[in-house]
């Protein structure tokens, strides 16, 4: 693989900022005459874009794919346009794919775009394909946070800095109920027309914090969407998000390197 520490200026941001960049390297490239898949992968609320890197094994699992993996850096956005801060929602969905199809050789229709994450990021994956399914293809979360809609109404978090945190970003539970960072919503929507969802891939440990709303989320719309979901004993930590990274890239449609000899 061909790394790059991407650094560029976002416009809808603000500020410079930063993006890892995984290539196939010149031979891989060569073997197919087909645009190069992008991977957006998504880091977890206390990580940054650095984090899939140091604390897994991305670069040796995606060798043997012909595939971009894109990491960039949204800080604790959860993926949003914030009530009370910058538009990350706009950034991660619109300007970040616009800028790598321009810097890098990777394909520019939906067959060509994919995005996964972990926790925070998984949720962001998710919303992605709900919110605009017609740009990706697929979609993975691993132990996402796919119950966002419940943060207001939880008493362990009545006035603790992290509710006030998710005014910030949300504004208010009336917002967060009507608007795109309600996943369940944007999931109902899309049910009137399932044919139109990405490809989903769900993943959560057993002994994870985030188990139930991963259990609810399948309940309710994992039929409907087809839903790859898979469990197994584990919590919310890089053991199990190293394993079943590796098992995304094979569930997803790639063109696998050719072994010669």
């Amino acid at each position: 693989m061909v790394f790059s520490d991407f650094h560029f200026y976002s416009e809808v941001l603000g500020i410079q900022t930063a993006a890892y960049v995984l290539m196939p390297d010149e031979q891989l490239l060569r073997q197919s005459k087909q645009p190069v898949p992008v991977l957006y992968l998504l880091h977890g609320l206390s990580d940054d874009h650095t984090m899939w890197m140091r604390q897994t094994c991305i670069e040796q699992i995606a060798k043997d794919y012909r595939v971009c993996i894109v990491m960039p850096a949204v800080n604790r956005s959860f993926y949003m346009d914030m009530a009370h801060g910058a538009k990350y929602d706009t950034f991660i969905a619109e300007e970040l794919p616009r800028i790598i199809e321009t810097y890098f050789p990777v394909g520019k229709k939906r067959e060509h775009r994919f995005a996964a994450g972990l926790s925070m990021g998984g949720y962001g994956a998710m919303k992605l394909g709900l919110t605009r399914p017609g740009r990706y293809a697929a979609v993975a979360s691993l132990s996402g946070a796919l119950a966002m809609e419940k943060v207001f109404t939880r008493e362990d978090l009545k006035g603790s800095s992290y509710l006030k945190e998710m005014e910030n970003i949300y504004g208010d539970e009336k917002s967060l109920l009507s608007g795109k960072g309600n996943l369940s919503k944007l999931a109902e929507k899309l049910m009137k027309t399932p044919e139109k969802a990405p490809k989903m891939y769900v993943a959560c440990g057993t002994e994870d914090y985030l188990f139930l709303a991963n259990e609810s989320f399948i309940d309710r719309f994992g039929k409907a969407f087809g839903i790859d979901y898979f469990t197994e004993p584990g919590v919310h930590s890089w053991r199990f998000w190293n394993k079943h990274i590796e098992l995304v890239l094979a569930w997803l449609p790639l063109e696998k390197r050719k072994i010669e000899g």
